[in-house]
Order: structure tokens, then sequence, then C-alpha cells
């Protein structure tokens, strides 16, 4: 897996103005995101491209994050995945996880794309 600072992240998010926090919160820390606006288009992206890390928006439209992050987990994946999300309640958090979710952050969130959740992910924090 690429620790360096330029590690690819696939930001999988339909909110505009979220997405535009992730991505200027990771390139300042000189990561290299991508970005899908759908469960479907960040599935595609998954399927044809390397990445180091995904940030996974559980409420997609069309496919869900949660069924994009199964499928990703079926075909065996060690990818490492944050579940970003406004679902708080335990019984999500417990069912993220359960599916493959290496961690969960609950929207809205402080700006936390520093050196903290991403390098967890990373090199390795909750390996899948």
């Amino acid at each position: 897996m690429n620790t360096t600072s330029r590690a690819r992240i696939l930001l999988i998010e339909d909110e505009a103005k979220t997405a535009h926090a992730v991505l200027n919160g990771l390139r300042a820390e000189g990561f290299a995101p991508a970005w899908a606006e759908t469960g479907e288009d960040g599935f595609f992206l998954l399927s044809s491209e390397h990445f180091d890390a995904v940030v996974l928006d559980w409420m997609l439209p069309g496919r869900s994050g949660l069924e994009v992050l199964k499928t990703v987990r079926a075909k065996d994946s060690k990818t490492p995945v944050l579940l970003l999300t406004a679902r708080d309640a335990l019984e999500d958090r417990v069912e993220g996880l359960d599916s493959g979710a290496d961690d969960y952050l609950v929207k809205p969130f402080a700006r936390f794309f520093g050196r903290g959740k991403t390098h967890y992910l990373l090199c390795g924090g909750l390996a899948y």
C-alpha cells in the first residue's frame, strides 16, 4: 500500500459542498484525490483503477455506499474504507463496520482530513 503523501484516495460523495471540503483538505495534505458523485460511478472507478483508500458516503443516489462496500468486500478487496455518513445510530455504525468499513465518521464533522483519519487508514489502523 502507498503510505506516501501522494496516496490516491477515492471520495464517493454526492453532496458537492461536502465533497469540495474533503477534496480540498486531502489536496492540502498532499494526497491525490479522485471524486465520484454516485455509488455506481464510484464502484466503476474502484473496479477499474487502484486507490490506496476510499472515503465513502452511505446515502448515495442509485447504488448506496453500503451496497458498494459490500460488493467491493465480496471481491476480496482489502482497500481501507472510511464510511462517512449522517447515520449516527449505534445500529448504523455496527452495520457499517460489519459490512466491511474500516472506520466510521458521522457528518457533520470537523476538518479531519489532516494527518489523522486518512493516515490512520493508509497505515492499516483497522486493517480489514
